[in-house]
């Protein structure tokens, strides 16, 4: 008797950054739509050094689309003229 051979899977194994990032606690829990209304005055706080935002800290860890607009705004904020 054969043994049956494993068919390959379809989809590649997640790699371990991005199990980790699924597995993120997000708690306390914020809605994306919350996160763009605080987004400004985050970047803002961050940039000035301020206590970081818990919720949003949580929140941009665990999603990918939040974090790009933020880095973006980020960005951007940092190649206003007259900024350090």
């Amino acid at each position: 008797m054969s043994a049956t051979p494993t068919p390959p899977h379809p989809n590649p194994p997640l790699p371990p950054e991005a199990v980790a990032a699924l597995l993120v606690d997000t708690t306390p829990w914020l809605s994306c739509e919350e996160c763009f209304e605080r987004l400004e005055t985050y970047v803002e706080a961050r940039l000035a050094g301020a206590e970081p935002d818990v919720a949003m800290e949580h929140h941009l860890q665990g999603c990918a689309a939040c974090a790009e607009e933020a880095a973006s705004l980020q960005a951007l904020v940092l190649e206003e003229p007259g900024r350090s």
